[in-house]
């Protein structure tokens, strides 16, 4: 987990080589989310990797689990209803950590657009926070906490 209070602090803001890698990485993923390519989603993290999706929600371990979670929320709010969704990154942060990893963090916004209306609904607002390594020359999420704004008082 992300423990703010006792990890290790961030020693540097990312190189711009790097940043630009993580927003690379986080078009890729976004992606598939969006396209609800669950197991393709969940390839994006470690094999041992954690998804937060809430503080209220208790932790996803490991990609089969994370890719049956993403399912299972997207039939629980949409059901067989078409949709599009679009997930949108801002105010991107990474540092990277004295053991390698980095730290990222940005602000989550969701777009949701039906067929019969051209005008998206937005969806919720949220600060997610990743601990994303390197695995055999590419990034990987180890860990992913969303905090929803509505649940961030």
């Amino acid at each position: 987990m992300i423990d703010h209070t006792t990890q290790e602090r961030p020693q540097a803001a990312a190189p711009a080589a790097l940043y630009t890698q993580v927003q690379q990485f986080y078009a890729h993923q976004v992606g598939l989310l969006d396209d609800l390519r669950a197991e393709e989603f969940a390839d994006t993290f470690t094999a041992d990797g954690v998804l937060v999706p809430s503080p209220a929600a208790s932790p996803v371990r490991g990609r089969p689990a994370i890719a049956a979670a993403l399912r299972a929320a997207h039939e629980r709010r949409f059901g067989t209803e078409a949709v599009r969704r679009r997930h949108w990154h801002t105010m991107l942060r990474v540092e990277t950590r004295p053991d390698g990893a980095l730290t990222t963090r940005y602000y989550s916004l969701v777009l949701i657009t039906r067929p019969w209306d051209p005008a998206p609904v937005m969806g919720p607002s949220s600060v997610v926070e990743d601990v994303l390594v390197h695995e055999s020359g590419q990034l990987l999420t180890h860990e992913r906490r969303v905090t929803p704004d509505h649940l961030s008082f």
